[in-house]
């Protein structure tokens, strides 16, 4: 019991720890929380169930998610707001070996700098998560699957 105790609160603390990176804005921390060679995807709920790959985000390597987080800082230009993840506890679906697969829901909420806030994003995570080679986890796999089909304009921001 201690050995799956020890994996839910590793789980759990990586799982806010990425959430309050991308809520205190830290985007240059998101793509640490990622094996050098991994997968984050955005898509759809519809589209995932189809089996459709393809989402509105596609990384296949943590230096893919570093140019995304470049383009956040350089090349988007949107009015100041900010973020904040709530983040359902993690459900282990599955260990493979060294290897865990979860799932946990998240709702994401924009405050925009007139203190109006919005549901931004609602969906799940999918996760498979490794341990790297000094027992950190990390991300080897995220599917970020949004409950709406719909996606507002600054969806370039990491959920």
């Amino acid at each position: 019991m201690t050995v799956v105790a020890d994996l839910d609160s590793r789980l759990i603390r990586l799982h806010a720890e990425y959430a309050r990176a991308i809520d205190d804005g830290n985007f240059e921390a998101w793509p640490e929380f990622f094996h050098e060679d991994c997968l984050y995807t955005l898509t759809s709920a519809d589209n995932h169930a189809q089996g459709m790959e393809a989402g509105v985000i596609y990384a296949d390597s943590r230096n893919m998610l570093r140019d995304r987080v470049s383009a956040l800082r350089v090349a988007n230009i949107y009015e100041r707001q900010r973020y904040r993840h709530i983040v359902g506890l993690p459900l282990v679906l599955e260990m493979e070996g060294a290897t865990v697969r979860t799932e946990a829901s998240f709702i994401v909420v924009r405050i925009m700098r007139d203190g109006k806030m919005d549901v931004f994003a609602t969906g799940r995570y999918l996760d498979r998560i490794k341990a790297d080679r000094d027992g950190n986890l990390r991300f080897a796999e995220r599917i970020v699957v949004c409950d709406s089909s719909r996606f507002d304009t600054l969806v370039a921001t990491t959920l």
